[in-house]
């Protein structure tokens, strides 16, 4: 497994853990950035890792967001790159045929807590702290945010949120839908691998392509992701797992999926 200098690389049975680790406050450099896309590339090309989950290993602290000495003196082009990198970790995110969690702790702030945006599934420590203050330096979110936050919390909540720049508690974040799940601080970790050890015991096939349908398909013309979803059932027909789900279904018994 490759070592990495801001990121913490851990596997839990087939569950690869992806954690911020820039201590104090995880503040992203851009060669943190290119770890983060370095390591999410190797999370999804391991075939021995079936569910990745974004955290952070920082006490008190998710993210606090870019490191803005990054961004004193650049430019158009400079900018244009940085954004450029940070939709390429987006498309592995929207891409991903694994499924994706977030356990989010602390203070989350700017780029980390929008990775999670593109997510399936977001858990909160029941004291986080979260929110999108860019507009403060007159900037926008520029992780896909805008466009993740419009379909996932509906357009005017978004306008709202990035508007105002203000924290959300995360009683509040559950309220919006910006996390699913919310839990106590010492047992956020304990909660997300129990979910995610469910997710492991599932076919891997049935999972990429529920998750593919909705992901991609959710953001087509209805009629296009029906197509989607078509091309992705006709293909499941002809898999191990498929055949092995309905045999084990019909015989009463667990199935064995491939790979598991």
């Amino acid at each position: 497994m490759q070592e990495y200098n801001f990121m913490k690389v851990t596997d839990v049975g087939a569950t690869r853990w992806l954690e911020f680790n820039r201590p104090p406050v995880n503040a992203f450099t851009r060669k943190m950035v290119e770890e983060v896309r370095g390591s999410i590339s190797s999370a999804l090309d391991d075939p021995a890792v079936r569910v990745v989950v974004i955290g952070s290993s920082v006490d008190l602290y998710f993210s606090a967001g870019a490191d803005l000495k990054e961004f004193q003196g650049m430019g158009s082009e400079g900018m244009a790159d940085w954004v450029d990198l940070c939709h390429e970790i987006v498309e592995l995110l929207r891409n991903s045929p694994k499924p994706l969690l977030a356990a989010i702790h602390g203070t989350a702030v700017g780029g980390g807590l929008e990775l999670t945006l593109h997510c399936d599934v977001r858990f909160a420590s029941s004291t986080a702290q979260l929110g999108q203050p860019e507009i403060q330096i007159d900037f926008i979110p520029p992780i896909a945010t805008t466009q993740a936050l419009a379909h996932l919390i509906g357009r005017t909540r978004a306008l709202r949120y990035l508007y105002s720049g203000q924290m959300l508690s995360a009683e509040e974040a559950l309220e919006w839908g910006l996390v699913d799940h919310l839990t106590a601080p010492s047992q956020l970790r304990s909660r997300v691998q129990a979910y995610a050890d469910d997710l492991v015991g599932k076919s891997s096939t049935a999972l990429a392509a529920i998750r593919q349908s909705v992901t991609l398909g959710g953001g087509m013309p209805f009629s296009e992701g029906m197509q989607l979803e078509r091309q992705l059932a006709v293909g499941l027909a002809d898999t191990h797992d498929f055949k092995e789900g309905v045999d084990a279904f019909l015989s009463k018994r667990k199935p064995t999926w491939a790979g598991s």
